[in-house]
Protein backbone atom coordinates (compact mmCIF):
# COMPACT_ATOMS: atom_id res chain seq x y z
CA UNK A 1 0.00 0.00 0.00
CA UNK A 2 1.39 3.84 -1.40
CA UNK A 3 1.73 5.59 1.95
CA UNK A 4 1.50 9.78 1.28
CA UNK A 5 5.14 10.81 1.66
CA UNK A 6 5.51 14.65 3.38
CA UNK A 7 5.53 17.09 0.62
CA UNK A 8 2.01 15.25 -0.82
CA UNK A 9 -0.65 17.63 -1.20
CA UNK A 10 -4.27 16.81 0.29
CA UNK A 11 -7.49 18.63 -0.12
CA UNK A 12 -7.20 20.14 3.18
CA UNK A 13 -3.95 21.95 2.32
CA UNK A 14 -5.84 23.83 0.07
CA UNK A 15 -8.25 27.47 0.93
CA UNK A 16 -5.76 28.48 3.45
CA UNK A 17 -3.02 30.39 1.70
CA UNK A 18 -3.76 34.70 1.66
CA UNK A 19 -5.17 36.23 -0.92
CA UNK A 20 -1.85 37.63 -2.53
CA UNK A 21 -0.54 34.42 -2.43
CA UNK A 22 -3.56 32.85 -4.59
CA UNK A 23 -2.91 36.37 -6.71
CA UNK A 24 0.34 34.57 -7.42
CA UNK A 25 -0.56 30.96 -8.57
CA UNK A 26 -2.87 32.24 -10.77
CA UNK A 27 -1.07 34.33 -12.75
CA UNK A 28 1.42 32.27 -12.84
CA UNK A 29 -1.24 29.10 -14.55
CA UNK A 30 -2.06 32.19 -16.50
CA UNK A 31 1.43 32.94 -17.79
CA UNK A 32 2.72 29.13 -18.14
CA UNK A 33 -0.11 28.72 -20.84
CA UNK A 34 0.87 31.83 -22.63
CA UNK A 35 4.40 31.18 -22.69
CA UNK A 36 3.91 27.26 -23.34
CA UNK A 37 1.72 28.61 -26.38
CA UNK A 38 4.55 30.95 -27.86
CA UNK A 39 7.34 28.24 -27.34
CA UNK A 40 5.07 25.71 -28.60
CA UNK A 41 4.35 27.38 -31.69
CA UNK A 42 8.51 27.95 -32.28
CA UNK A 43 8.72 24.78 -31.10
CA UNK A 44 6.54 22.87 -34.07
CA UNK A 45 7.59 24.60 -36.69
CA UNK A 46 10.91 24.16 -35.41
CA UNK A 47 10.32 19.90 -35.14
CA UNK A 48 8.17 20.07 -37.99
CA UNK A 49 11.15 21.86 -40.29
CA UNK A 50 13.40 19.01 -39.34
CA UNK A 51 10.97 16.39 -39.66
CA UNK A 52 11.08 18.30 -43.70
CA UNK A 53 15.06 18.73 -43.97
CA UNK A 54 14.45 22.38 -43.30
CA UNK A 55 15.49 25.19 -41.24
CA UNK A 56 12.53 26.57 -39.65
CA UNK A 57 12.25 30.29 -38.30
CA UNK A 58 15.75 31.15 -37.45
CA UNK A 59 15.80 34.95 -38.22
CA UNK A 60 14.33 36.73 -35.75
CA UNK A 61 15.94 36.50 -32.47
CA UNK A 62 18.35 33.93 -31.04
CA UNK A 63 17.14 30.33 -33.12
CA UNK A 64 14.43 32.00 -34.18
CA UNK A 65 12.46 32.58 -30.69
CA UNK A 66 11.15 36.00 -31.42
CA UNK A 67 9.46 34.62 -34.82
CA UNK A 68 5.92 33.96 -32.39
CA UNK A 69 6.26 37.29 -31.01
CA UNK A 70 6.48 38.92 -34.62
CA UNK A 71 3.66 37.03 -35.81
CA UNK A 72 1.01 38.22 -33.15
CA UNK A 73 2.06 41.54 -33.70
CA UNK A 74 1.49 41.12 -37.26
CA UNK A 75 -2.02 40.06 -36.59
CA UNK A 76 -2.74 42.52 -33.95
CA UNK A 77 -2.24 45.22 -36.55
CA UNK A 78 -4.08 43.91 -39.50
CA UNK A 79 -7.57 45.13 -40.31
CA UNK A 80 -10.39 43.42 -38.39
CA UNK A 81 -12.84 42.67 -40.71
CA UNK A 82 -16.49 42.01 -39.28
CA UNK A 83 -18.95 40.01 -42.16
CA UNK A 84 -22.29 41.32 -42.72
CA UNK A 85 -24.28 38.77 -42.03
CA UNK A 86 -22.12 37.86 -39.07
CA UNK A 87 -24.22 38.04 -35.14
CA UNK A 88 -21.65 40.70 -33.70
CA UNK A 89 -22.33 39.93 -30.67
CA UNK A 90 -21.63 35.82 -30.17
CA UNK A 91 -18.72 36.90 -33.17
CA UNK A 92 -17.45 38.74 -30.78
CA UNK A 93 -17.23 36.34 -27.72
CA UNK A 94 -16.59 33.12 -29.29
CA UNK A 95 -12.91 33.21 -29.29
CA UNK A 96 -12.67 34.59 -25.79
CA UNK A 97 -15.07 31.26 -24.38
CA UNK A 98 -12.37 28.93 -26.29
CA UNK A 99 -9.40 31.04 -24.67
CA UNK A 100 -10.62 31.11 -21.20
CA UNK A 101 -11.55 27.53 -21.43
CA UNK A 102 -8.41 26.32 -21.95
CA UNK A 103 -7.00 28.31 -19.63
CA UNK A 104 -9.28 27.83 -16.79
CA UNK A 105 -8.20 23.91 -16.96
CA UNK A 106 -4.80 24.75 -15.83
CA UNK A 107 -6.36 26.02 -12.29
CA UNK A 108 -6.35 22.07 -10.74
CA UNK A 109 -3.43 20.85 -12.29
CA UNK A 110 -0.57 20.10 -9.85
CA UNK A 111 2.26 21.45 -10.73
CA UNK A 112 4.49 20.33 -8.03
CA UNK A 113 3.89 18.97 -4.40
CA UNK A 114 4.06 21.16 -1.18
CA UNK A 115 7.04 24.30 -1.49
CA UNK A 116 7.32 26.82 1.28
CA UNK A 117 6.78 30.44 -0.20
CA UNK A 118 7.53 33.54 1.89
CA UNK A 119 6.98 31.21 4.78
CA UNK A 120 3.71 30.32 3.70
CA UNK A 121 3.58 25.64 3.44
CA UNK A 122 1.74 25.79 -0.11
CA UNK A 123 0.91 23.25 -2.63
CA UNK A 124 2.10 24.36 -6.15
CA UNK A 125 -1.33 24.05 -7.36
CA UNK A 126 -3.89 26.65 -7.80
CA UNK A 127 -6.64 24.84 -6.40
CA UNK A 128 -8.23 21.28 -5.79
CA UNK A 129 -12.02 19.87 -5.61
CA UNK A 130 -12.90 16.51 -4.65
CA UNK A 131 -14.33 16.07 -8.35
CA UNK A 132 -11.33 18.19 -10.29
CA UNK A 133 -11.18 16.08 -13.23
CA UNK A 134 -15.24 16.36 -13.84
CA UNK A 135 -14.03 20.43 -14.15
CA UNK A 136 -11.26 19.18 -16.46
CA UNK A 137 -13.83 17.48 -18.51
CA UNK A 138 -16.06 20.47 -18.29
CA UNK A 139 -13.41 22.85 -19.79
CA UNK A 140 -12.52 20.82 -22.86
CA UNK A 141 -16.39 20.28 -23.70
CA UNK A 142 -16.74 24.20 -23.25
CA UNK A 143 -13.95 24.71 -25.58
CA UNK A 144 -16.03 23.11 -28.39
CA UNK A 145 -18.60 25.88 -27.70
CA UNK A 146 -16.50 28.97 -29.23
CA UNK A 147 -15.51 27.01 -31.97
CA UNK A 148 -19.38 26.29 -32.37
CA UNK A 149 -20.79 29.84 -32.08
CA UNK A 150 -17.64 30.94 -34.01
CA UNK A 151 -18.56 28.98 -36.94
CA UNK A 152 -22.73 29.34 -36.48
CA UNK A 153 -22.31 33.49 -36.20
CA UNK A 154 -19.72 34.27 -38.99
CA UNK A 155 -22.76 33.84 -41.41
CA UNK A 156 -20.92 31.60 -43.75
CA UNK A 157 -21.14 28.30 -45.31
CA UNK A 158 -17.57 27.19 -44.85
CA UNK A 159 -17.47 28.19 -41.06
CA UNK A 160 -20.84 26.52 -40.38
CA UNK A 161 -19.61 22.93 -41.54
CA UNK A 162 -16.39 23.61 -39.56
CA UNK A 163 -18.73 24.42 -36.21
CA UNK A 164 -21.06 21.01 -36.76
CA UNK A 165 -18.10 18.53 -37.45
CA UNK A 166 -16.43 20.22 -34.11
CA UNK A 167 -19.61 19.52 -32.43
CA UNK A 168 -19.92 15.97 -33.66
CA UNK A 169 -16.28 15.55 -33.19
CA UNK A 170 -16.37 16.34 -29.74
CA UNK A 171 -19.50 14.10 -28.97
CA UNK A 172 -17.34 11.12 -30.68
CA UNK A 173 -14.81 11.48 -28.86
CA UNK A 174 -15.70 12.84 -25.65
CA UNK A 175 -17.20 9.38 -24.26
CA UNK A 176 -14.25 7.79 -25.24
CA UNK A 177 -12.31 10.24 -22.86
CA UNK A 178 -14.67 10.23 -20.39
CA UNK A 179 -14.47 6.32 -20.09
CA UNK A 180 -10.85 5.93 -19.92
CA UNK A 181 -10.50 8.44 -17.02
CA UNK A 182 -13.18 6.40 -15.62
CA UNK A 183 -10.46 3.41 -15.31
CA UNK A 184 -8.58 5.65 -13.11
CA UNK A 185 -10.93 6.98 -10.92
CA UNK A 186 -11.76 2.83 -10.43
CA UNK A 187 -7.63 2.27 -9.59
CA UNK A 188 -7.19 5.70 -7.63
CA UNK A 189 -10.74 5.86 -5.66
CA UNK A 190 -10.34 9.58 -6.10
CA UNK A 191 -11.39 12.19 -8.82
CA UNK A 192 -8.55 14.79 -6.91
CA UNK A 193 -5.95 15.19 -9.31
CA UNK A 194 -3.52 15.56 -6.49
CA UNK A 195 -5.17 12.41 -5.32
CA UNK A 196 -4.55 11.04 -8.59
CA UNK A 197 -0.98 12.29 -8.17
CA UNK A 198 -0.24 11.14 -4.93
CA UNK A 199 -1.58 7.53 -5.83
CA UNK A 200 1.02 7.09 -8.74
CA UNK A 201 3.75 7.33 -6.20
CA UNK A 202 6.62 4.84 -7.05
CA UNK A 203 8.13 2.51 -4.77
CA UNK A 204 5.62 -0.13 -3.51
CA UNK A 205 6.30 -3.28 -3.47
CA UNK A 206 4.76 -6.31 -5.78
CA UNK A 207 4.89 -10.16 -4.60
CA UNK A 208 4.90 -12.34 -8.04
CA UNK A 209 5.40 -16.09 -7.32
CA UNK A 210 7.35 -15.40 -3.62
CA UNK A 211 9.60 -12.45 -5.28
CA UNK A 212 8.90 -8.68 -4.12
CA UNK A 213 9.59 -6.70 -6.76
CA UNK A 214 9.01 -3.15 -7.33
CA UNK A 215 5.50 -2.21 -9.10
CA UNK A 216 5.87 0.74 -11.14
CA UNK A 217 3.09 3.44 -10.12
CA UNK A 218 2.18 5.41 -13.62
CA UNK A 219 -1.25 4.69 -14.50
CA UNK A 220 0.64 5.17 -18.18
CA UNK A 221 1.81 1.56 -17.69
CA UNK A 222 -0.74 -0.10 -15.34
CA UNK A 223 -3.39 1.12 -17.56
CA UNK A 224 -1.90 1.37 -20.83
CA UNK A 225 -5.35 0.68 -22.39
CA UNK A 226 -6.78 3.82 -20.89
CA UNK A 227 -3.55 5.53 -21.81
CA UNK A 228 -3.26 5.41 -25.63
CA UNK A 229 -7.29 5.41 -26.07
CA UNK A 230 -7.11 9.12 -23.55
CA UNK A 231 -4.08 10.59 -25.85
CA UNK A 232 -5.82 9.64 -28.77
CA UNK A 233 -9.28 10.87 -27.58
CA UNK A 234 -7.22 14.50 -26.65
CA UNK A 235 -5.38 14.68 -30.07
CA UNK A 236 -9.30 14.64 -30.64
CA UNK A 237 -10.67 17.15 -28.93
CA UNK A 238 -7.62 19.49 -29.46
CA UNK A 239 -8.64 19.15 -33.51
CA UNK A 240 -4.59 18.47 -33.87
CA UNK A 241 -3.51 16.54 -37.23
CA UNK A 242 -4.69 14.34 -38.14
CA UNK A 243 -8.05 15.10 -36.87
CA UNK A 244 -7.92 18.48 -37.61
CA UNK A 245 -10.91 18.23 -39.77
CA UNK A 246 -13.05 21.06 -38.71
CA UNK A 247 -10.38 23.69 -39.91
CA UNK A 248 -9.26 21.50 -43.18
CA UNK A 249 -8.16 23.97 -45.58
CA UNK A 250 -7.90 21.38 -48.26
CA UNK A 251 -11.66 21.10 -47.83
CA UNK A 252 -13.45 24.08 -45.79
CA UNK A 253 -10.23 26.76 -46.62
CA UNK A 254 -10.29 27.74 -42.94
CA UNK A 255 -13.42 26.18 -41.35
CA UNK A 256 -14.62 27.33 -38.50
CA UNK A 257 -12.08 30.64 -38.38
CA UNK A 258 -12.63 31.20 -42.45
CA UNK A 259 -14.15 34.68 -41.60
CA UNK A 260 -12.29 35.72 -38.66
CA UNK A 261 -8.94 38.04 -38.70
CA UNK A 262 -6.79 40.16 -36.73
CA UNK A 263 -6.97 39.73 -33.24
CA UNK A 264 -10.07 37.22 -33.02
CA UNK A 265 -7.97 35.18 -35.65
CA UNK A 266 -4.64 35.01 -33.18
CA UNK A 267 -7.57 34.03 -29.90
CA UNK A 268 -8.37 30.91 -32.01
CA UNK A 269 -4.97 29.99 -32.80
CA UNK A 270 -3.87 30.50 -28.95
CA UNK A 271 -6.82 28.32 -27.70
CA UNK A 272 -5.55 25.71 -30.07
CA UNK A 273 -2.01 25.55 -28.71
CA UNK A 274 -2.97 26.46 -24.92
CA UNK A 275 -5.71 23.27 -24.80
CA UNK A 276 -2.76 21.33 -26.79
CA UNK A 277 -0.31 22.41 -23.67
CA UNK A 278 -3.04 22.07 -21.22
CA UNK A 279 -4.28 18.29 -22.45
CA UNK A 280 -0.71 17.59 -22.26
CA UNK A 281 -0.35 18.80 -18.36
CA UNK A 282 -3.35 16.69 -17.80
CA UNK A 283 -2.57 13.58 -19.47
CA UNK A 284 1.23 13.88 -17.53
CA UNK A 285 -1.35 14.17 -14.08
CA UNK A 286 -3.35 11.40 -14.32
CA UNK A 287 -1.01 9.06 -16.54
CA UNK A 288 2.37 9.69 -16.25
CA UNK A 289 2.58 10.55 -12.71
CA UNK A 290 2.44 14.28 -12.30
CA UNK A 291 4.91 16.36 -10.51
CA UNK A 292 6.75 12.98 -9.96
CA UNK A 293 10.71 12.07 -11.49
CA UNK A 294 10.90 9.32 -13.83
CA UNK A 295 13.13 6.20 -12.77
CA UNK A 296 15.94 6.38 -12.42
CA UNK A 297 15.97 9.81 -10.91
CA UNK A 298 13.99 8.71 -8.28
CA UNK A 299 16.65 7.28 -6.87
CA UNK A 300 17.67 10.52 -5.93
CA UNK A 301 16.35 10.76 -2.39
CA UNK A 302 15.87 14.54 -2.83
CA UNK A 303 13.95 14.24 -6.56
CA UNK A 304 10.70 14.38 -5.68
CA UNK A 305 10.86 17.67 -2.99
CA UNK A 306 11.18 21.55 -3.04
CA UNK A 307 11.18 22.64 -6.59
CA UNK A 308 12.64 20.22 -8.50
CA UNK A 309 9.09 18.40 -9.40
CA UNK A 310 8.38 21.54 -11.59
CA UNK A 311 11.01 20.28 -14.26
CA UNK A 312 9.76 16.70 -14.15
CA UNK A 313 6.58 18.34 -15.08
CA UNK A 314 7.27 20.48 -17.56
CA UNK A 315 9.90 18.11 -19.46
CA UNK A 316 6.84 15.41 -19.48
CA UNK A 317 4.77 18.17 -20.63
CA UNK A 318 7.31 18.90 -23.58
CA UNK A 319 7.40 15.45 -24.18
CA UNK A 320 3.85 14.96 -24.56
CA UNK A 321 3.90 18.19 -26.55
CA UNK A 322 6.60 16.54 -29.38
CA UNK A 323 4.20 13.56 -29.91
CA UNK A 324 1.56 16.15 -31.13
CA UNK A 325 3.94 17.89 -33.34
CA UNK A 326 5.27 14.27 -34.58
CA UNK A 327 1.57 13.55 -35.22
CA UNK A 328 1.11 16.35 -37.53
CA UNK A 329 4.49 15.82 -39.16
CA UNK A 330 4.05 12.29 -39.96
CA UNK A 331 0.58 11.38 -40.65
CA UNK A 332 -2.10 12.53 -43.25
CA UNK A 333 -5.64 13.59 -42.49
CA UNK A 334 -8.21 10.96 -42.21
CA UNK A 335 -11.43 11.33 -43.99
CA UNK A 336 -14.30 12.33 -41.97
CA UNK A 337 -16.34 9.15 -42.10
CA UNK A 338 -13.25 7.47 -41.30
CA UNK A 339 -12.46 9.68 -38.50
CA UNK A 340 -16.03 9.09 -36.97
CA UNK A 341 -16.12 5.54 -37.37
CA UNK A 342 -12.60 5.02 -35.53
CA UNK A 343 -14.16 7.15 -32.50
CA UNK A 344 -17.70 5.11 -32.36
CA UNK A 345 -16.79 1.54 -33.76
CA UNK A 346 -13.34 1.12 -32.31
CA UNK A 347 -12.04 3.13 -29.30
CA UNK A 348 -15.26 3.28 -27.62
CA UNK A 349 -15.76 -0.56 -27.72
CA UNK A 350 -12.68 -1.32 -26.54
CA UNK A 351 -12.98 0.89 -23.79
CA UNK A 352 -16.17 -0.56 -22.67
CA UNK A 353 -14.56 -4.07 -22.80
CA UNK A 354 -11.98 -3.14 -20.67
CA UNK A 355 -13.66 -0.99 -18.16
CA UNK A 356 -15.64 -4.16 -17.45
CA UNK A 357 -12.50 -6.65 -17.47
CA UNK A 358 -10.89 -3.84 -14.61
CA UNK A 359 -14.50 -4.40 -12.96
CA UNK A 360 -14.04 -8.05 -13.06
CA UNK A 361 -10.61 -7.58 -11.42
CA UNK A 362 -11.16 -5.71 -8.50
CA UNK A 363 -13.85 -8.57 -7.93
CA UNK A 364 -10.70 -11.12 -7.32
CA UNK A 365 -10.43 -10.39 -3.51
CA UNK A 366 -7.46 -12.58 -3.50
CA UNK A 367 -5.00 -10.97 -5.58
CA UNK A 368 -3.13 -8.17 -5.20
CA UNK A 369 -4.75 -4.68 -7.44
CA UNK A 370 -1.28 -4.33 -8.94
CA UNK A 371 -0.48 -7.51 -9.75
CA UNK A 372 -3.75 -7.79 -11.87
CA UNK A 373 -3.04 -4.20 -13.42
CA UNK A 374 0.23 -5.46 -14.91
CA UNK A 375 -0.81 -9.45 -15.60
CA UNK A 376 -3.56 -8.03 -17.60
CA UNK A 377 -2.93 -4.36 -18.38
CA UNK A 378 0.44 -4.41 -20.26
CA UNK A 379 -0.98 -7.11 -22.84
CA UNK A 380 -4.46 -5.68 -23.35
CA UNK A 381 -2.13 -2.62 -24.44
CA UNK A 382 0.36 -4.36 -26.51
CA UNK A 383 -2.76 -6.05 -27.51
CA UNK A 384 -4.88 -2.55 -28.88
CA UNK A 385 -1.46 -1.26 -30.12
CA UNK A 386 -1.21 -4.16 -32.16
CA UNK A 387 -4.96 -3.93 -33.47
CA UNK A 388 -4.85 -0.35 -34.20
CA UNK A 389 -1.21 -0.26 -36.21
CA UNK A 390 -2.22 -3.88 -37.81
CA UNK A 391 -3.02 -3.96 -41.73
CA UNK A 392 -6.71 -4.25 -42.33
CA UNK A 393 -5.69 -5.64 -45.79
CA UNK A 394 -3.50 -7.56 -48.06
CA UNK A 395 -1.13 -5.49 -49.82
CA UNK A 396 -2.24 -6.40 -53.50
CA UNK A 397 0.70 -7.13 -55.56
CA UNK A 398 2.06 -3.78 -57.82
CA UNK A 399 0.92 -3.51 -61.39
CA UNK A 400 3.38 -3.16 -64.35
CA UNK A 401 3.58 -0.49 -65.95
CA UNK A 402 1.77 -1.60 -69.19
CA UNK A 403 -0.72 -2.87 -66.98
CA UNK A 404 -1.35 1.35 -65.63
CA UNK A 405 -1.19 2.21 -68.84
CA UNK A 406 -4.01 -0.30 -70.05
CA UNK A 407 -5.88 0.00 -67.09
CA UNK A 408 -6.41 4.23 -67.22
CA UNK A 409 -9.68 5.55 -67.63
CA UNK A 410 -11.05 6.54 -70.80
CA UNK A 411 -10.68 10.23 -71.38
CA UNK A 412 -7.91 10.82 -68.95
CA UNK A 413 -4.71 12.61 -69.38
CA UNK A 414 -2.69 10.64 -71.78
CA UNK A 415 0.92 9.63 -70.27
CA UNK A 416 3.97 10.26 -71.66
CA UNK A 417 5.94 7.62 -73.05
CA UNK A 418 7.64 5.25 -70.60
CA UNK A 419 11.26 5.54 -72.31
CA UNK A 420 10.93 9.38 -71.58
CA UNK A 421 11.48 10.08 -76.03
CA UNK A 422 8.94 13.13 -75.93
CA UNK A 423 7.08 12.20 -79.29
CA UNK A 424 6.79 14.92 -82.08
CA UNK A 425 3.87 17.15 -82.03
CA UNK A 426 0.97 16.72 -84.50
CA UNK A 427 0.91 20.17 -85.43
CA UNK A 428 4.46 20.25 -86.28
CA UNK A 429 3.93 17.19 -87.98
CA UNK A 430 0.90 17.87 -89.96
CA UNK A 431 2.38 21.47 -91.36
CA UNK A 432 5.57 19.25 -92.34
CA UNK A 433 3.47 16.71 -94.15
CA UNK A 434 1.89 19.91 -95.97
CA UNK A 435 5.34 21.79 -96.90
CA UNK A 436 7.05 18.67 -98.13
CA UNK A 437 4.85 18.45 -101.54
CA UNK A 438 5.73 21.62 -102.53
CA UNK A 439 9.11 21.19 -101.44
CA UNK A 440 9.43 18.29 -103.46
CA UNK A 441 8.25 20.15 -106.57
CA UNK A 442 10.33 23.54 -105.97
CA UNK A 443 13.36 21.36 -106.45
CA UNK A 444 12.36 19.48 -109.55
CA UNK A 445 11.92 22.19 -111.42
CA UNK A 446 15.16 23.87 -110.06
CA UNK A 447 16.59 20.72 -110.90
CA UNK A 448 15.47 21.21 -114.61
CA UNK A 449 16.55 24.76 -115.17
Amino acid sequence: MTLRLAQDPTLADFGRDPWWLVLGKIVFAFAFGLLATLLGVWFERRVVGYMQVRPGPNQVGPFGLLQTLADGLKMAFKEDILPKAADKVVYFFAPTISVICAVTALSVVPFGPMVSIAGHHTPLQVTDVPVAVLLLLACSSMGVYGIVLGGWASGSTYPLLGGLRSSAQMISYEVAMGLSIVAVFMTAGTMSTSGIVAKQAHGTQLSIGGFDLPAPGWYAILLLPSFIIFFIATVGETNRAPFDLPEAESELVAGFMTEYSSLKFALFMLSEYVAMVTMSAVTTTLFLGGWRAPWPITLWEGANSGWWPMLWFFGKVIALVFVFVWLRGTLPRLRYDQFMRFGWKVLLPINLVWILVLSGLRSIEDWDSRSKLIAVGIPAGVLLIATLFWPNRRPQPKPTTQEQVDNRPYGSFPLPPMDLQVPPSPRITRVVAEREPANIVAGSDSREV
